[in-house]
């Protein structure tokens, strides 16, 4: 049976300030895809949530970038703003960067990830979502996931897993897209994946039969616009078990918390902290990044769950060594590698201080001067 698995995202509102999500905005969306499932339109879903980010998770048989289900994502965070609208939430309506709708909502502000697939006797997937971070945030563990054995067993002792993955890499800057087979080509792909403001982990296929394994959004708002007008806050979906890692090897990349980008105004390092959904609201620092990782059993279409994987107690020790983390960024300040690069700042004001010393005449300091 052929399924569409849809996951649409986006921050219409934050309460309070970037911190959360207002209930209220939830009820707006499960009402419309509540109407949609009642009509017909689609199969299943799931509304989440992470930080202030409403993520709709979707099931239905009419494949990818299909018109009707984007219109659908958009009308319910059309609904969600207007109720932020009415509560005077922070940033209401701000990743909806076009008042019409035009077919679909890549380039409109949401992020998308998708991917059809035909179910399997036992299908278990698992959407990540994350806040105050930037698509690059999935590269580590999706490299880990499908191509290191060090993370992922099975590569090494499953044979339907031995013949490696196909990743698709997307220069964000360039629009080029590049496929690249592990492990031959593992070098080459750590080479590109290794610069996270530039190349970002689209999807993965597994080699020897050209499978779907995983797909991740790659919007970046600040580039969508030519300015800053909202996080990136990235989606996943990953499919797990019988010729795709385990559940297991797929979470275990964020045992280890690494630093991502994003954090305060977007424009800050910091570690990407893997949390249950109800731990996902944001406070220090706007932060620190989080990820949630909501798993389903899929059942002709319909979601079976979710498991919140992250509220366990496994994931005690990554959260602690993740504030750790934190406090050795935020111990930098304003200074780099806390704050970002010039060029990947999403709030600047150096054009304005530069244009402003221009012309102005600065005292030399003579080696006589200094001690």
């Amino acid at each position: 049976m052929k399924i569409t698995i849809s996951v649409i995202k986006a921050d219409v509102g934050g309460y309070v300030g970037h911190s959360s999500t207002h209930p209220k905005l939830i009820e707006a969306c499960e009402e419309k895809l509540q109407s949609a499932k009642d009509k017909g339109l689609i199969i299943d879903y799931f509304v989440g949530r992470v930080g202030d980010d409403i993520n709709l998770i979707m099931t239905h048989q009419l494949g990818v970038d299909n018109p009707q289900i984007h219109s659908l994502a958009w009308e319910a965070f059309k609904e969600a703003t207007n109720v932020a609208k009415e509560l005077k939430l922070y940033g209401a309506g701000q990743d909806l960067l076009s008042d019409a709708f035009s077919g679909n909502v890549k380039g409109m502000g949401p992020g998308v990830a998708e991917m059809e697939i035909n179910e399997r006797p036992s299908e278990p997937i698992i959407v990540f979502m994350a806040d105050k971070t930037s698509p690059s945030a999935w590269n580590i563990p999706l490299y880990e996931m499908f191509a290191n054995p060090m993370n992922t067993s099975g590569l090494v002792i499953d044979p339907s897993m031995h013949e490696g993955f196909e990743f698709e890499v997307l220069d964000v800057k360039e629009g080029e897209t590049y496929r690249i087979p592990t492990p031959e080509g593992l070098y080459d792909l750590l080479a590109l994946i290794g610069s996270i403001s530039r190349y970002v982990i689209t999807k993965v296929f597994r080699r020897k039969d050209k499978e779907i394994a995983a797909v991740a959004s790659s919007q970046k708002l600040s580039l969508i616009a030519g300015k800053y007008v909202g996080k990136d806050d990235p989606v996943m979906i990953v499919r797990a078990q019988s010729g795709f890692p385990a559940v297991g090897e797929i979470l275990e990349p964020f045992a280890r918390p690494f630093i991502v980008e994003g954090w305060m105004r977007g424009s800050h390092m910091g570690p990407l902290m893997p949390v249950a959904m109800h731990q996902s609201n944001v406070s220090r620092f706007d932060g620190p990044p989080r990820v949630v990782a909501l798993g389903f059993q899929l059942s002709n279409g319909k979601l079976i769950g979710p498991r919140d994987l992250f509220d366990d107690p496994a994931f005690d020790e990554p959260r602690r060594i993740a504030y750790e983390i934190a406090n050795i960024m935020r111990r930098q300040g304003i200074f780099e590698p806390s704050r970002l690069p010039e060029d990947e700042l999403e709030y600047t004001t150096l054009p304005m201080i530069i244009s402003k010393l221009k012309g102005k005449e600065v005292k030399k300091v003579e080696h006589s001067d200094v001690d």
